[in-house]
């Protein structure tokens, strides 16, 4: 594997641009995988890493790591302080309106948890290929902007309010997953994790911004060179 992609970086923490398809660590839930983010960073800047938080297999963007047990106490104390600002941008099925919050508690663990995330439509399009009764697909580009951090929220949550995310399998839509595998060759999930925000305990801000992969782009193209709107 090429080497990853270093978008920030100082004494204490360092983050990448995640591709589609890479763990962030080992786990028995996926025993297909042979590379790993934690184990290529360390390998890459040659120390030892500590994930700050997790992102889905599936889904590309920023991913940040503490170099040390005492940044990864402090990140972990922000991040479960909900002291993080994430911000994530989706291609997802039909016309999302322009804003709105999704409150929607999500099982995880064997127990319920309160979820909430705010989206934000940014752009809609509308492509000339019937799927199911309707003769024509619309998809929305929307931003996210989750407050908590459960397994798969976005994912979740997009599939709640009936706009799953193109790609997400198995919380997307099967016909629309088709659509794009069998027109446009494509079978990522379109989710990707744009930016972090936090401020440090000597009060100066961090924003760590990734720019979207070479398959949302990909999508982004298709959808405006054959927008019919």
């Amino acid at each position: 594997m090429p080497l990853l992609s270093i978008i920030f970086e100082n004494n204490d923490l360092v983050a990448i641009n995640k591709p589609c398809g890479l763990l962030v660590h080992r786990t028995k839930l996926a025993n297909d995988a042979e590379e790993f983010a934690l184990q290529l960073l360390r390998n890459q800047i040659g120390q030892r890493v500590y994930p700050a938080h997790r992102l889905d297999r599936k889904t590309s963007g920023v991913l940040l790591f503490s170099k040390t047990p005492a940044a990864n106490t402090m990140m972990q104390a922000l991040f479960r302080e909900r002291k993080v600002r994430k911000i994530y941008k989706a291609i997802v099925r039909g016309f999302v309106q322009e804003n709105g919050t999704i409150d929607y508690a999500i099982g995880e663990n064997g127990k319920v948890q309160a979820a909430k995330t705010h989206y934000t439509l940014l752009q809609q399009f509308e492509l000339n290929i019937p799927s199911g009764k309707h003769t024509t697909s619309r998809y929305s580009l929307v931003e996210l902007m989750p407050e908590t951090g459960r397994y798969h929220q976005l994912r979740k949550h997009l599939a709640h309010i009936f706009h799953p995310i193109i790609g997400d399998r198995p919380h997307g839509c099967n016909k629309q997953n088709k659509i794009w595998k069998e027109h446009f060759g494509m079978t990522h999930m379109l989710l990707h994790a744009e930016s972090l925000e936090f401020e440090l305990p000597d009060l100066s801000a961090v924003r760590i911004v990734a720019d979207i992969s070479d398959e949302f782009q990909k999508a982004l193209d298709i959808l405006n060179k054959n927008d019919i709107l």
